[in-house]
């Protein structure tokens, strides 16, 4: 799917979201959530080419596959948590919407723990 095409589908479905809006707020919600979802579905395709040729790329120069596995999560968990809150934001609920962000960034930091820890191995060994 290309950007125009993107961007064609969102702008219909937030056409049908604001008329929505006024007679059935719960089914606008509903609708908005659903487009969204429907968007990151169709980019599943071109995420997996970019992954695979990250992974490629990553067996080329030799790195360790865990090094790019927690790379690729981190990614993962960043994209949804920042599509999850603004679900929650679209429904009005901002608090909810910041607690989503900071249970991303947690785990963000959760998986960082271990490539922290051999880049400090690693320094260290070097160090006399």
């Amino acid at each position: 799917m290309d950007i125009a095409r993107v961007v064609a589908f969102a702008f219909i479905a937030v056409v049908l979201v604001v008329v929505l809006r006024q007679e059935r707020p719960e089914l606008a919600m509903l609708v908005g959530a659903a487009a969204g979802a429907m968007l990151v579905l169709q980019m599943l395709g071109p995420l997996g080419q970019a992954v695979t040729a990250l992974a490629d790329l990553a067996g080329r120069a030799k790195v360790e596959r865990f090094y790019l596995d927690t790379v690729l999560r981190v990614i993962g968990v960043a994209y949804l948590a920042e599509f999850g809150s603004q679900i929650c934001r679209d429904a009005g609920e901002g608090a909810l919407a910041s607690k989503v962000e900071l249970a991303g960034k947690v785990l963000i930091m959760v998986f960082a723990v271990p490539v922290v820890t051999a880049v400090v191995e690693v320094v260290l060994r070097l160090l006399p």
